[in-house]
């Protein structure tokens, strides 16, 4: 029994430091990422024209944050479920969804004649933030109690 209660304490310090590393990629990501649309979102962009944009530095910018975001996703998803598939599968997903993500992000940003600013703001939001993580550990939770 207490093997079993510092087990927990382990996984949930785990947890807790994981989740940390996700607010510190959020809390410096004016530092570590070239991003022109980070302060154009803070302002009322709805009317806006789009920020000049380096191609290559916002793809490698926003490629290198959704590593490390998923990165540490796979890491908490790994903590709390403790099975090799889920990671494989969760992966292989997030590469997925970067692939279509990106894709339309660039698209938007070149290839529209409209002013399509609020469908940027999610496709991006996307991409920038884990909310994969928020809706794999809802569905591989189910999978777990209904399995």
């Amino acid at each position: 029994m207490l093997q079993k209660i510092l087990n927990n304490k382990i996984r949930i310090i785990q947890l807790f430091f994981l989740i940390l590393l996700l607010v510190l990629v959020r809390a410096f990501e004016n530092q570590l990422f070239y991003d022109p649309f980070l302060d154009f979102f803070k302002q009322d962009f709805t009317v806006l024209p789009l920020p000049d944009v380096s191609s290559l530095k916002l793809f490698l910018g926003l490629l290198l944050r959704y590593t490390l975001n998923t990165s540490i996703s796979l890491s908490i998803i790994y903590v709390l479920f403790r099975e090799i598939k889920m990671i494989k599968f969760a992966f292989i997903l997030y590469c997925f969804f970067f692939l279509i993500l990106i894709f339309l992000l660039f698209f938007i940003i070149y290839f529209t004649e409209e002013n399509h600013n609020w469908l940027l703001f999610y496709v991006r939001r996307f991409l920038i933030q884990p909310i994969f993580l928020m809706l794999f550990i809802a569905g591989f939770y189910y999978q777990r109690i209904n399995y």
